[in-house]
């Protein structure tokens, strides 16, 4: 039991270490146009992103997939920066439920990307023998999940609060998060190691 707490406990502070908090951004520009009412593709969105997250790691441990770590950590913030303009500019429209299969797919890739980033640290963890990985990887799994969900309950609350209480329209609060994101994602990009190659 020691060991599933173990592997979760690194889940949860992968996704919530305030040092890396990509993942998070990722997360807020994710949520950004759901509100409560929305909790069911919130889910989906956000188990999806899990999903594709522990895929990655499953293709890599295995030794399936193989990428540059400076390639992946070049494509993290474009992720976080494609899915922030796309809510830029879908901001306050109603066919949020039409687009639900489109921001799915592309949410799944994200979440393959963003496992692969976390591949070569997760595989120094790992015991030796192949047996023993399948498991750690889903108690880590379940501990991505449980850290997703605390961060969407904590952006939904605010967003509920700043609807509410602080009379912000829903398009409003989308376009200021939105820009918000774009505006922390883009030095990332720039400092990012690719350029110097």
């Amino acid at each position: 039991m020691s060991e599933f707490w173990m592997y979760f406990n690194i889940g949860l502070k992968h996704v919530l270490d305030i040092n890396a908090y990509d993942h998070v951004l990722f997360l807020m520009a994710l949520v950004i146009p759901y509100a409560f009412k929305d909790w069911k593709n919130v889910f989906i969105l956000v188990s999806l992103f899990t999903l594709g997250h522990t895929l990655a790691l499953l293709l890599s441990v295995y030794g399936v997939v193989k990428i540059q770590a400076s390639l992946v950590e070049f494509l993290i913030p474009i992720t976080i920066l494609i899915t922030a303009v796309f809510h830029l500019f879908t901001a306050g429209k109603s066919s949020k439920n039409e687009s639900i299969t489109f921001v799915a797919i592309v949410t799944l890739f994200f979440g393959i990307i963003h496992g692969l980033g976390f591949s070569n640290y997760f595989k120094t963890i790992l015991p030796g023998n192949a047996s023993d990985k399948l498991l750690p990887l889903l108690e880590f799994a379940l501990g991505i999940e449980a850290a997703q969900i605390i961060v969407v309950l904590l952006v939904l609350i605010i967003s509920y609060v700043v609807q509410t209480f602080f009379r912000f329209s829903k398009r409003d609060w989308a376009l200021v998060m939105s820009a918000f994101i774009i505006g922390v994602v883009l030095p990332m990009i720039i400092e990012s190691e690719i350029w110097n190659r």
